[in-house]
């Protein structure tokens, strides 16, 4: 007999073989039991969920002689007949193939005519979704009104494409993704049938691989096992055939993420590369690996949900602790968009390069995680003794911090003097300087920058400019910080020669906020062009 795979080879011959799908198997059998079996299923779900499977199990159920608490004995003629092909009461048809009308009249033609042996004649259609708008119609009033005897079984994995006149008319099964433990245990089990040895580590991360589908995860297995044929499967051997990578090295990897290191990461990418590692499959491993962080960030109790040693889930927590929620946030949408990406480029490693340069400078964003990893970046070169220069990106070496915000001798009080008293600017005045606003942040440091750029501009009945905010972050970067909100009046007063009042007013409902009105976009676009990048 020629060679068969694993997924057919095993495939199951009664209900209790079924795996990850017990609500469906105990409604069928029940079903049976009772003698209450319906004229038209529909079975739906993700792909190697079991979906044909069972349609054929119960096809022979239903047709069986002797059936049992399994479903069908698979010993009389009956189930003999179905299991080898060549039992006219199970008819298996592929729309994706025949999804004409035509081929649903013929359906019809045929359904008339009783079966020459058992109880039931069953179709089966698989991907039923890809019949045609007139083949749907067609079927419709043998759906409808179905002999006796008949039987319909429609699978499909994408069940929103059926429609409505038809889910109308089926019961309903959801199929669902098999857990990862429930693929592992059925994985072993073949192998110890086949006479296989494989390590439980490797049968976990093939599992992890399937994603849900059984069929995916027998494949992958297949794969690995005919690579090392005769051999111990073990976890480094299933890592270099299926082009995967040691969570050792995701590790690593966002370590070099949080410390904004892009040459490290350059160089890991490339031994990546070199040692024949799919990196489509890399980046979608990763952001698994930054989900995982989320969760470790998120709840008490992480290893409940995380399936990893106690080890690695350590080195995670971590890892955790050096990032801020908002910037694992921002590193999961990046490469989410930029594994899109891959999947249709030629130049998937050049794609991948440039989102790992766009994650280490958030400066090329503004939005809010944008700026939360810009703050957490000062932070960590703050506590490496490496000083932002407020003029720009540059950062000098064992500098100590100055005692003022705006670095030079216009400082408040920089001259060593007293303070020169200013006449009080009124509300025409301020609303003139809301205006020219441009020229207030540019006297100030990046970072003061990108937090106002979020803010509205408006002046309050005392004629005070109200700089308000949605985000508290942002307010909070200012708020109850004195050297930044005199560096921001002194600032002012540079521009208008007068003592402006400045409050700082955080507004949590978002429609109020919406509802100021904005000082800067009364005198046209010209006049608020901020210099954000130097």
């Amino acid at each position: 007999m020629s060679y068969q795979a694993l997924y057919r080879k095993f495939r199951p011959e009664d209900f209790e073989d079924v795996k990850g799908q017990e609500h469906i198997v105990t409604t069928l059998k029940n079903q049976i039991k009772a003698d209450h079996i319906g004229h038209a299923y529909l079975f739906c779900g993700t792909r190697g969920t079991g979906k044909t499977t069972v349609a054929k199990v119960f096809a022979k159920a239903v047709n069986c002689e002797n059936p049992s608490e399994k479903g069908p004995c698979g010993e009389c003629e009956m189930c003999r007949s179905i299991a080898s092909g060549s039992s006219m009461n199970v008819v298996e048809m592929d729309a994706a193939s025949n999804n004409k009308v035509d081929d649903i009249r013929q359906v019809i033609e045929e359904v008339q005519y009783s079966p020459p042996q058992g109880k039931y004649k069953v179709y089966i259609i698989d991907e039923v979704h890809m019949l045609s708008t007139s083949a749907f119609n067609a079927l419709l009033k043998t759906l409808e009104e179905p002999p006796s005897y008949l039987i319909f079984i429609l699978a499909t994995t994408e069940v929103h494409k059926i429609p409505l006149t038809i889910m109308s008319r089926c019961q309903r099964y959801d199929f669902k993704r098999i857990s990862v433990d429930t693929i592992a245990a059925r994985l072993q089990e073949l192998l110890d049938r086949e006479g296989i040895q494989a390590e439980e580590r490797a049968l976990q991360y093939i599992a992890k691989l399937a994603d849900g589908a059984l069929r995916d995860g027998l494949s992958l297995l297949e794969q690995c096992i005919s690579f090392y044929f005769g051999e111990t499967l073990t976890y480094e051997k299933v890592l270099n055939v299926l082009g995967a990578v040691d969570n050792d090295v995701y590790a690593s990897f966002a370590v070099k993420l949080a410390q904004n290191d892009v040459a490290a990461m350059m160089e890991m990418i490339d031994g990546i590369i070199a040692e024949g590692k799919d990196l489509t499959r890399f980046c979608d491993e990763f952001i698994w690996y930054l989900r995982n962080i989320l969760i470790v960030k998120s709840t008490k109790q992480p290893g409940h949900i995380i399936d990893m040693s106690e080890e690695n889930l350590s080195i995670l927590m971590g890892i955790g602790e050096s990032m801020e929620m908002e910037m694992v946030f921002r590193y999961i949408r990046v490469l989410s968009e930029v594994q899109n990406q891959m999947k249709y480029a030629t130049q998937k490693r050049v794609l991948f390069e440039v989102a790992l340069i766009k994650l280490c400078r958030p400066q090329m964003e503004n939005d809010y995680e944008s700026v939360v990893n810009r703050l957490h970046n000062i932070e960590e070169q703050i506590r490496r003794g490496v000083v932002a220069l407020a003029a720009g990106d540059g950062v000098m070496q064992g500098d100590s911090l100055p005692s003022d915000p705006a670095h030079g001798a216009n400082s408040p009080g920089g001259d060593g003097g007293a303070k020169k008293q200013l006449p009080k600017a009124v509300p025409e005045e301020v609303k003139e300087l809301a205006a020219n606003w441009y020229q207030v942040v540019n006297q100030l440091s990046r970072e003061d920058k990108t937090m106002l750029s979020q803010a509205t501009l408006t002046v309050d009945d005392k004629g005070s400019l109200v700089i308000a905010f949605a985000q508290d972050t942002c307010y909070s970067y200012f708020a109850g910080k004195e050297e930044r909100k005199a560096a921001l009046t002194h600032a002012a007063e540079q521009v208008t020669g007068k003592q402006v009042d400045i409050e700082y007013r955080f507004i949590k409902d978002r429609q109020e906020y919406d509802s100021l009105p904005e000082l800067r976009g009364m005198f046209g676009d010209q006049d608020i062009k901020i210099e954000m990048m130097e």
